[in-house]
């Protein structure tokens, strides 16, 4: 790629981002914000899918793609498994979960 204006200010972005992340309190709270994120995100996917029943099935299939794909990236061998978005988005996966099995213990009882 080109060493353009934008791809430097991004270059830029991201190694501050990633200096700023590397203490350890920081990375602890954003991976806790992306789980109760998930948490959030669980509970807006089962009332937005509850409230008009034709969408169940999609939504379940979606949820559960998305899922494998994150287990897939997350689990895989490659380098990729210790960056900070991968665990933000393990954490989110978490959190979609967790809540999903709440809101069908909600449901049971």
């Amino acid at each position: 790629m080109q060493n353009t204006r934008i791809n430097r200010l991004i270059d830029v972005l991201g190694e501050q981002f990633a200096g700023w992340a590397s203490n350890p309190w920081r990375r602890i709270s954003l991976l806790v914000i992306s789980l109760l994120f998930g948490n959030f995100l669980g509970t807006a996917l089962s009332t937005i899918a509850g409230q008009a029943a034709n969408w169940d099935i999609i939504v379940a299939g979606m949820l559960v793609l998305l899922t494998e794909l994150a287990n897939r990236l997350v689990y895989s061998r490659r380098r990729l498994a210790g960056a900070l978005w991968v665990e933000m988005l393990n954490a989110l996966k978490i959190g979609v979960t967790y809540n999903l099995f709440v809101e069908a213990f909600k449901l049971g009882s």
